[in-house]
C-alpha cells in the first residue's frame, strides 16, 4: 500500500470555529431578546439625564407607534420563520444532507431574534408610557430598530435567494471545501522512510475501543493525539476516519509501543479514544470526500429525468474541478503523521486520489452520459486537473478521458459525436477550449 508523506500540522481551528458558530447562532437570538428587555426597561428612565433628542411624539401617538411596531415585528418574525422553512424544504429536495452543511439557516435564527427583540422592546417601552411623559428617545430607538431589521432581513432574503438555486448550493459547498482542505490537508510535508510503517499492521497492538454513543466520526484531534502519543513514546494506527460510522465497541485503532528501550509508562487509552470525535451527522470539516459527495448529489439530482437540468450539473462540476485541483498535490490515502522531532506517531487512512476522482465524476458521467453539456465540461475539467497533477496521479484522469471518448461515440448522429468530442468550460455556449498537453 502506498504511503504518502506528511508532517506535524499546526492548530486546525476550523472545527472549533464551526462548533462555536453553531452554538452562538441560537445564543445570539436569546441574548438579543434579553438585551431588548433590559433596554426597554432602562432607557425610558435614563432619558431624564440625557439630552432631549429624538422624534417628537405626544403620548397617544407614541403608544400607537409602539403598538404598531410590536404587532408588525411579531407578524414579520412569523413570516421569516415560514420563509426559512420553505427554503429548507427546497434545499432538502436537492439533497437532505445539505441542511447540516450550510450554515445560513443557523444565521437565520439571529435574524428572528433581532426582529422578535424589536417587538419585545416596543412592548416594554409601551408599558412605561405615562399621560404626562413621552419617552421620545425610546420611541425613536424603536423606529431605528425597524429600519435596521428591514435592512438585515432584506440582506438575509437576498442570500437565501442565491443559496436555494442548484448553482448557489454548489458554490456554498465549494467555499466550505476550500477552507476545510487547507486546514485538514495543508500542502507540503516531510518525506517518510519506506520502512516507517513496519509494525503498524492493523490487528496488532492494544485496541482503542469506542465507548460513547453511536454516530459518525466528525473529526480527529490529531494535535492532542500526537501530544499524548509523544509523551508516552507510543504510536497510534487509526482504522476509522471522518465519515465512518461507529457504535459501542467499535475498534477505532491500535496503540503500539512504547519501545522496549524506553521506560514503560501507561498509555491513556481512554484519552486517545476521545481524540476521535463522534457526532450524529457527517460534516466537511476534515472530510473532503463528503464535500465531493454533496457536489455529486447536486449534479446527479439535476441530471435526473424528473429535473433534466444539465446547467446546474455544470455548475457543480465547476466546484468539483476547483476541489480536485486543490486535492491533486495533497497527501492522500494512507498517511503517517510525525511529531516535532520527525518521528512517525500516527498512521491514518483516508480516501486515495483514485477513490476521490471516482467519487467526484463516475456517477455524474453515468447519469450524464447523454448530456452534451456534461460531457464537454468534464473534458475541460480533466484537462485542467491533469495540467497540475503529478505524474503518479494522472492515471485516473486518463481513464476518465478515455471513458469520455467512448461516451461521445454513443451519440447516434455524427454531428453530435463531433460536438461531444469537443471541450467547453461552459458545457455548451462557450468557446471550445484547447486540450492541455499531457
Amino acid at each position: 500500500m502506498e504511503l504518502e508523506p506528511w508532517h506535524t500540522r499546526g492548530p486546525v481551528t476550523t472545527p472549533r470555529v464551526r462548533r462555536l458558530a453553531a452554538f452562538l447562532s441560537p445564543a445570539v437570538a436569546v441574548a438579543t431578546m434579553a438585551a431588548a428587555v433590559g433596554l426597554g426597561l432602562g432607557l425610558p428612565h435614563w432619558e431624564d439625564s440625557l439630552p432631549q433628542v429624538g422624534l417628537t411624539y405626544d403620548p397617544g401617538t407614541a403608544a400607537t407607534t409602539l403598538a404598531a411596531i410590536a404587532g408588525g415585528m411579531i407578524t414579520l418574525s412569523g413570516f421569516v420563520i415560514t420563509a426559512v422553512t420553505l427554503v429548507i424544504q427546497t434545499v432538502q429536495n436537492m439533497s437532505p444532507r445539505l441542511i447540516g452543511v450550510i450554515g445560513h439557516f443557523r444565521r437565520s435564527l439571529a435574524v428572528v431574534g433581532l426582529v422578535t427583540g424589536t417587538a419585545v422592546y416596543a412592548l416594554v417601552v409601551l408599558a412605561q408610557i405615562r399621560p404626562d411623559e413621552t419617552p421620545r428617545l425610546s420611541v425613536t430607538v424603536a423606529v431605528a430598530l425597524v429600519v435596521v431589521d428591514t435592512a438585515v432581513l432584506l440582506q438575509s432574503l437576498t442570500g437565501l435567494r442565491h443559496l436555494v438555486t442548484g448553482g448557489g448550493l454548489a458554490r456554498a459547498v465549494g467555499e466550505l471545501m476550500a477552507g476545510s482542505i487547507d486546514a485538514a490537508l495543508p500542502p507540503g510535508g516531510t518525506a517518510v522512510a519506506s520502512g516507517a510503517a513496519d509494525g503498524w499492521a492493523s490487528g496488532s497492538g492494544v485496541p482503542l475501543v469506542h465507548t460513547g454513543r453511536s454516530g459518525v466520526v466528525r473529526s480527529v484531534d490529531e494535535r492532542r493525539l500526537l501530544r499524548i502519543a509523544t509523551d508516552r513514546d507510543a504510536r497510534v494506527s487509526l482504522t476509522v476516519g471522518p465519515g465512518d460510522h461507529v457504535c459501542e465497541g467499535t475498534v477505532l485503532g491500535y496503540v503500539h509501543g512504547p519501545e522496549p528501550s524506553h521506560e514503560p509508562r501507561p498509555v491513556p487509552l481512554r484519552r486517545l479514544a476521545s481524540c476521535v470525535r463522534v457526532d450524529r451527522v457527517r460534516t466537511i470539516v476534515q472530510d473532503p470526500a463528503y464535500g465531493l459527495r454533496l457536489l455529486a448529489d447536486i449534479a446527479i439530482r439535476a441530471l435526473s429525468p424528473a429535473v433534466n437540468d444539465p446547467t446546474t450539473a455544470v455548475q457543480a462540476l465547476d466546484q468539483i474541478e476547483e476541489t480536485l485541483v486543490r486535492l491533486v498535490a495533497r497527501p492522500l490515502g494512507v498517511t503517517l503523521v510525525t511529531d516535532a522531532d520527525g518521528t512517525p506517531r500516527l498512521r491514518r487512512s483516508a480516501p486515495s486520489w483514485h477513490e476521490l476522482v471516482s467519487l467526484a465524476l463516475d456517477e455524474i458521467l453515468d447519469y450524464g452520459s447523454a448530456s452534451l453539456q456534461v460531457v464537454r465540461r468534464v473534458r475541460v475539467l480533466l484537462d485542467t486537473v491533469a495540467a497540475v497533477a503529478p505524474d503518479h496521479r494522472r492515471a485516473p484522469l486518463a481513464e476518465r478521458l478515455a471513458l469520455l471518448d467512448r461516451l461521445a461515440r454513443t451519440f447516434r448522429d455524427p454531428l453530435l459525436v463531433a460536438v461531444a468530442e469537443g471541450a467547453d468550460r461552459q458545457g455548451l455556449g462557450g468557446a471550445e477550449a484547447p486540450s492541455n498537453p499531457r
